[in-house]
Formats: structure tokens, C-alpha cells, sequence
């Protein structure tokens, strides 16, 4: 691969260009669920905890961060621009619980300096179990952002920017121009995150790449006294930027919000910091982008090859926090098991109840790895304790499942079954309707039926005259 020479018309007309962008997703929280509670309860969830947790979130981090963006927009204009991405079970907790955010998050996207991308909506794994099941994710969340935000998602994100080059495969043939991930030192080697790529096996998806430093030092660093780094000043972050290789120009800083106001206290002083980045960058000549105004205007220098899955997550960069042990291969295993009847059936009772039990969290919580970030487990005392909550849960989950749709009546037989149902409904639907039309029509000839009856009296009567 060769990068554009300094000058070069594919890389030297565009400003140096910050793609800033937040994450908002919420866990769902299940309740301690035991053994003996399969077959009896079929609600798994910890309404207190869920209310509390995201109220907390939002009064801490949430609203403050968005507050202040929207400060930033109104200050700098068109010259700021930012991207958010929300996953679909995020956006049910802000709507039951703090719609304040989502309203706030509405008005800043009607400014038009804000995106909106596109991820799973149950935050899951499902890019790396079933093809069919993550398309119909991806295309669920798409239809939620359209729906609030009025913006079509053109860009996409992978839960936790999972991404390989299978997965970018899948996205590009949903219809989308790019993608988010991150660009880690094992799958770069010597090449820089500061280009715009190109899926190894869809050329026509952009790729842009987190700048895995520079996003950490914000989101996991920002606030640390020990590091060398500390104290992080706007003025200082810029001139790192400002000094990169002319033709390094995208700058990817890619983090969750919660970062603002949770991993990194408002006492810190992070606002404050954010708010003075477009100062310090407009002084440095230094642009701000979405990611898509980047995948249309920027082209790539090459593919990236990345045959195996990375995730923004951990030193690994990869998926071992999720799928690393026995434990979670079988809860995932399980769980995917019935991905394909559930998708065939699309039964609204239980499809809540998959989105939820899909999240990644689930498997998060029974990881035996370390972890350079804090993991707060919540109601379970270790991996074992997840794992014998959540299977449990997914015991009971898959019970209703089979009661609903027998394993004895394979996929196909299925599919053909609930068509078969489909089309007699629909049929019943189109007679109900025309039913209605008929009985309308003869509620009018009835109506018009004794006005007619003078005028056809008088008329004998004038021809009689005659």
C-alpha cells in the first residue's frame, strides 16, 4: 500500500479533520433469577436498579456533556460537528426513564452539525454468530434513529466497534458508505490510524479508524495524577495533532459519553477541556467532520486487512472479554441457538426479551480475564455467579420459546407455517376491509334512497298533467 505523497490531490486538499464521536448505550439490568424460578417468572429484570442507574447516568453525564455540545455548536457554528451512535436498548431506557436526553439530543440534531450512526440495537454479539439476526439488528436500530432523530444512519458502527473483515462484508451489503472501528496496533502494524481505508473485501466501504491514544487519553486517562501525561491541557492536545505528518489528516477520537461526567468526573474539569478543543483547533487550522461528510469526501489509501475480529475493548483488542472462557462460549452458543426461529417467527412477546438478553454485558460479566478498566459486576459476586444467573434466565427464555414454536417442526417448516398463517391474515385483512367498503356503499343507497322518492312522485305527477 502506498500512502498519497504530501501534496498529492487525493490527500492535500483537505484540512487536517477531527471526527469526534460518542457512544450512548445503557446496560439492562437482570435480577438475581434462580433455578427454581424457571417455568414460574418470565420477567427478568431489576426495574430499581435499571431506573436508578440510568437516572444517575443521565444527571452526572448525560445531560452536562450534551449541554455543553450543544454550547460548543452554538458558539462555533457549522464549524463544529459531532456523531453519536445509540443502541437500541439505550434509547428504551432514556425513554422510560430520562427522555430529558432524548429531547436534548433532538434539538442538537436539528442544528444539522450532529450525526446519528447506525449500531446493533441490542448492543449484542450477533455480527459473530448469525448473519440474518445481525442485519435485522442493524436494520431495527436504523429504523428507531429515522424515527427520533430523522436522520437514515449512512455510517455504522459494530457493538464495541467489533469489526472484521467479514463483518465489514456484511455491513457494506446492508447499503452503508462506511464504518467505525478501531485501529489497533496489531492489525495497523506500521501504518497510522490518521488515513481513511477500505474494507478488505468491499472496497466500497471507508473505514475509519480510532485513534486508540489520543480517544484513551480523554475517556480512561484524563484524571489520573500518576499519569505522565497529567495534567491533559486543550492547548496541548491540539499541538499533538497540529504535529502529525502533513498527509496524516483524520484524526478519529472516538470514546462512550459516559466518559464525560462518569469515567472522568465533571470535578475534573473534562467540560471544560472538550469545550476548548474547536478553540485551540480553529487556531491550528484544524477542521471538525462527521464521519460521513469523511467517507464522501475523502478517499482511501487502501484496504485493511483484518481476518480475525477486534474490538475497541481491553489490551487484546479483541473478543476475548465477551467469548474468552467455557463459560461464556456456552451462554453464547445457547443463546444463538434459537437465533433463527426467533427471527422467522418475530413474535413481539418474546423479541424484547431478546434484544435484552442479547446485550454484550452479559458475557462481560462472566469474564475470568483481567482488565486495565474497572469492571463492576453489579449483583453477582464473580464469572461463575453471572453465568449461573444469566442461563437461568436463558433456561426459562428458550422454554417459552420451544413451547411457543416445538423443536419437532424444523426452521423450514416453520417458515412455511407462520407464511401460511401470514397470508391467511392477510387475506382476512383484505375481505374485513372490503366488507367495510360494501357496507359503507349500502349505508349511502340507503340513506339516498327516500330522497329520491319525491322527486320521482312529482315527476309522475307532472307527466300525468301533460
Amino acid at each position: 500500500m502506498v500512502f498519497p505523497p504530501r501534496g498529492d490531490k487525493r490527500g492535500g486538499y483537505i484540512m487536517k479533520t477531527i471526527c469526534l464521536y460518542f457512544e450512548i448505550h445503557q446496560i439492562i439490568h437482570l435480577k438475581r433469577y434462580r433455578f427454581f424460578d424457571i417455568g414460574t417468572d418470565h420477567y427478568y429484570y431489576d426495574d430499581y436498579e435499571n431506573e436508578r442507574s440510568i437516572t444517575d447516568i443521565a444527571e452526572r453525564s448525560y445531560m452536562p456533556a450534551l449541554n455543553a455540545l450543544g454550547d460548543m455548536i452554538a458558539q462555533h457554528g457549522k464549524y463544529f460537528k459531532v456523531a453519536f451512535s445509540l443502541s437500541g436498548t439505550g434509547i428504551e431506557q432514556l425513554e422510560y426513564h430520562a427522555p430529558q436526553v432524548i429531547a436534548k439530543l433532538q434539538e442538537l440534531g436539528r442544528t444539522g452539525c450532529v450525526e446519528f450512526l447506525a449500531e446493533p440495537y441490542s448492543h449484542g454479539l450477533s455480527s459473530l454468530a448469525n448473519e440474518e439476526t445481525f442485519a435485522l439488528d442493524v436494520k431495527k436500530q436504523c429504523a428507531k434513529i429515522e424515527e427520533l432523530f430523522g436522520q437514515k444512519p449512512t455510517v455504522a458502527r459494530n457493538s464495541s466497534l467489533i469489526y472484521s473483515d467479514d463483518i465489514g462484508g456484511q455491513i457494506a451489503a446492508m447499503g452503508f458508505k462506511g464504518m467505525l472501528t478501531e485501529g489497533a496496533k496489531h492489525v495497523l502494524g506500521w501504518k497510522s490510524p490518521h488515513y481513511v481505508y477500505n474494507c478488505n473485501i468491499a472496497p466500497n466501504l471507508k473505514l475509519l479508524l480510532r485513534d486508540v491514544e489520543l480517544s484513551d487519553d480523554i475517556s480512561l486517562r484524563f484524571n489520573n495524577a500518576e499519569w505522565d501525561g497529567y495534567p491533559l491541557f486543550a492547548d496541548a492536545y491540539i499541538d499533538r495533532i497540529a504535529r502529525f505528518p502533513e498527509d496524516e489528516k483524520i484524526i478519529n477520537i472516538f470514546m462512550e459519553l459516559s466518559a464525560l461526567g462518569i469515567a472522568q468526573p465533571l470535578s475534573s474539569n473534562i467540560l471544560e477541556f472538550i469545550k476548548a478543543l474547536p478553540v485551540c483547533a480553529k487556531e491550528k487550522g484544524i477542521d471538525f467532520a462527521t464521519p460521513t461528510e469523511i467517507c464522501m469526501k475523502v478517499p482511501s489509501v487502501g484496504a485493511v486487512d483484518v481476518p480475525d475480529t477486534l474490538s475497541w475493548v481491553d489490551e487484546e483488542r479483541d473478543c476475548s472479554c465477551w467469548l474468552g472462557n467455557a463459560m461464556q462460549r456456552e451462554a453464547f452458543q445457547k443463546l444463538y441457538s434459537v437465533a433463527d426461529r426467533l427471527r422467522i417467527a418475530n413474535d413481539p412477546r418474546i423479541n424484547q426479551d431478546w434484544d435484552y438478553l442479547q446485550a454484550s454485558n452479559n458475557f462481560r460479566f462472566m469474564t475470568t480475564k483481567p482488565s486495565n478498566v474497572g469492571l463492576d459486576r453489579g449483583i453477582y459476586s464473580g464469572p461463575f455467579d453471572a453465568f449461573t444467573n444469566y442461563m437461568n434466565i436463558l433456561g426459562d427464555f428458550i422454554n417459552r420459546v420451544n413451547a411457543l414454536y416445538p423443536l419437532d417442526i424444523d426452521n423450514d417448516e416453520l417458515e412455511g407455517l407462520l407464511t401460511t398463517i401470514k397470508n391467511q391474515g392477510d387475506e382476512i385483512e383484505m375481505k374485513d376491509k372490503e366488507i367495510t367498503r360494501l357496507k359503507a356503499k349500502l349505508e349511502k343507497y340507503e340513506a339516498e334512497k327516500p330522497a329520491k322518492k319525491p322527486a320521482a312522485r312529482k315527476k309522475a305527477a307532472e307527466k300525468k298533467e301533460e
